[in-house]
């Protein structure tokens, strides 16, 4: 027997075509749910997290400067560079111990780093840069240097994690994202920070100095220029620099006697794929490595992060294996 052809009312149509308004094709329906989602996706996930990695990128480069200006003058690798952004936060603990504030601290930490570069740098890493074998003597150094801050921090401060309030909390909301107070005023003061260390080393004697003894130390200092006492300035203000970002992400992560080891790596691969002792390298490839992070982990398991930054190093050293850009005394 022939089946009875179906016909379709309005009650038995399907649920999509009555939920689109008159006029409106489904493949439109359909474009207009896609752009809904890609706005609330980057409104709530992907813009907070570039604005992470945009303020981590800050510290970064202010720890890479400071890794990359030693380098590029004084031709020594500090090891112990991590812990002098460590002993950045653990003094900031102690001033706010005796009841200075966040904002005293920020001011009074570099001051109180600057003195102890400068005495390490006299005291220990001059004393080897006649020597035949310096740049193992100094990596040794330190290292050893490294290790034995590290467990003086264990000492004194204990290995219980630390960390000081939000001196800024609240946020700010900015074409319908949500922005930390306090992750904005770090990326103020970091950039800040970041333009003034450029003037001082391309907009000042000091600093005309401190490049031409990165090109010719002998040159230099035939010139009338006390290079000894301008390496030991230059390595306190390197070593100032990862202290000051010690105390400005101290609220953000939590203080402890090893952490210095994990940051200090991104600083490294940041100095080493934007060229060693180059100042912009150090800024272009701190900001993009650190963005790189903050984005990937959205897609990625945490522990991938660090071998995919290892990845871009050694595909940029394969590429361009001086780096990014030249080093200080070369421009």
């Amino acid at each position: 027997m022939a089946r009875r052809p179906s016909v379709r009312t309005p009650a038995s149509a399907s649920d999509d075509t009555l939920r689109l308004a008159p006029g409106t094709s489904g493949g439109a329906a359909r474009r207009e749910t896609v752009m809904t989602v890609a706005i609330e996706y980057l409104q709530f996930v992907l813009a907070p997290q570039m604005l992470n990695g945009l303020t981590i990128g800050v510290a970064v480069v202010l720890v890479a400067l400071g890794l990359s200006i030693i380098f590029g003058l004084l031709d020594v690798v500090n090891m112990a560079h991590g812990e002098f952004y460590a002993l950045g936060a653990f003094i900031s603990m102690s001033l706010y111990s005796l009841g200075v504030s966040f904002w005293l601290a920020l001011v009074l930490v570099p001051p109180i780093v600057i003195p102890i570069g400068f005495l390490i740098e006299r005291g220990l890493i001059q004393r080897v840069y006649q020597h035949d074998q310096r740049h193992v003597l100094t990596l040794l150094l330190t290292v050893g240097l490294s290790i034995i801050m590290e467990d003086a921090f264990d000492l004194i401060y204990g290995p219980n994690t630390m960390r000081p309030e939000n001196p800024l909390p609240g946020s700010t909301e900015f074409l319908g994202v949500i922005l930390p107070n306090y992750r904005l005023f770090l990326l103020a003061v970091g950039v800040a920070t970041i333009l003034a260390t450029w003037l001082v080393i391309y907009r000042t004697r000091l600093g005309a100095m401190i490049r031409a003894a990165a090109f010719d130390k002998h040159m230099t200092a035939s010139l009338g220029v006390p290079v000894l006492r301008v390496y030991a300035g230059t390595f306190a203000f390197g070593v100032a620099l990862a202290g000051f970002a010690g105390v400005l992400l101290a609220p953000i992560y939590s203080v402890f006697p090893t952490m210095g080891h994990d940051f200090v790596l991104l600083a490294f691969t940041a100095v080493i794929v934007g060229g060693i002792g180059s100042f912009y390298g150090a800024v272009i490839a701190g900001l993009l490595l650190a963005q790189i992070q903050a984005i990937s982990s959205l897609y990625i398991p945490p522990y991938w992060s660090d071998p995919l930054l290892f990845a871009i190093m050694v595909a940029v050293l394969v590429v361009r294996p001086q780096g990014l850009f030249n080093w200080m005394g070369k421009g």
